[in-house]
């Protein structure tokens, strides 16, 4: 039997604990009966320095049951390093573990088709969205946008797939090979290349609490995917610069051939608006070239991505 660990990471997630603690365990005991997965399974919630009682309740729901485990960052550190903080802690412990959001808008319903294609040889399983029915019409209009515009800046993403996923043991020590400080999961998974397949859901509304995604933060989750994965946006500016440079040759022929004729040119307006528009484009050039040099002086430094301070496993446990 598969010996399966859920990576929950949680920031402020207080409201919803509760309640998705005793769905996961209501989960777990039927896929345990079933002899789907192993006794010896384990929830494990990866605190990110939350603000509230989450850590609290973490440490309440380890000492009620062994089953729940926790892992607390030292403080934090965004979802993503979270996240990673949970699979790089749990890789050696598990034979596969599924990440999933402390919300459950993911159903966890499918945890058992996960776990089946797992069996079957997959070692990256993903969970994909069906339809977003019960999104606003801009968030799903932003979201599939999202998607298309990583894709198409060539960093190679599951459409309508998140952060919900199985990952086998051998998976997750081949993606511990990946050390670089700007992390972007949903993009990086792909790049492995282990056998994988997909399975459809439809998520659910929220019970409590809110999203830790708002657009904001979807905004710059896009552009921290782009820069980490990509060069393409300095090659547009590439492009943009030899098709900038092209006109420019156009118009000195074309202002030479008038000066001969004697064509009047005005000049104030054409002056002033190729003034603001070259210099638009220098500072926005630079600025995408000093946001990849940003990213490698980070990289340089090889800081530790997270620290984790306090570890609930089994020894931690007590009746």
């Amino acid at each position: 039997m598969t010996k399966l660990y859920l990576a929950i990471p949680c920031y402020n997630e207080e409201d919803v604990l509760w309640d998705s603690a005793e769905k996961l365990l209501n989960k777990y005991y039927d896929m345990m009966s079933a002899e789907t997965i192993s006794p010896d399974s384990k929830i494990v919630f990866i605190d990110d320095g939350s603000k509230d009682r989450t850590w609290d309740i973490i440490k309440d729901l380890h000492n009620q049951n062994a089953i729940f485990q926790g892992i607390k960052l030292s403080r934090n550190r965004g979802h993503q390093n979270a996240l990673l903080a949970g699979l790089m802690t749990l890789r050696d412990k598990a034979d596969a573990v599924i990440s999933i959001d402390a919300d459950l808008q993911d159903d966890i319903n499918v945890f058992d088709e996960m776990v089946r294609h797992y069996e079957n040889g997959c070692d990256v399983v993903y969970g994909v969205r069906s339809k977003r029915a019960t999104d606003t019409f801009f968030k799903r209009f932003t979201a599939e946008a999202f998607y298309k515009i990583l894709n198409r800046m060539g960093a190679k993403v599951i459409f309508n797939h998140a952060d919900f996923r199985l990952m086998s043991r051998r998976a997750l020590e081949a993606f511990s090979l990946y050390r670089e400080t700007n992390i972007f999961l949903r993009g990086m998974v792909p790049l492995i290349g282990y056998k994988s397949e997909i399975v459809k859901y439809e998520r659910s509304e929220r019970l409590a609490g809110e999203s830790k995604y708002p657009l904001k933060k979807m905004l710059s989750l896009a552009w921290e995917g782009i820069t980490s994965l990509s060069i393409q946006p300095i090659r547009i500016i590439t492009w943009l610069g030899l098709f900038i440079f092209l006109i420019s040759l156009v118009m000195i022929i074309y202002s030479v051939i008038s000066f001969f004729v004697g064509v009047a040119v005005s000049g104030w307006a054409s002056t002033l608006c190729s003034i603001w528009a070259l210099g638009g484009l220098q500072l926005l050039a630079i600025g995408i070239i000093g946001e990849y040099i940003g990213k490698i002086y980070l990289e340089t430094k090889r800081r530790p991505r997270f620290i984790v301070d306090e570890y609930l496993d089994d020894e931690s446990y007590s009746e």
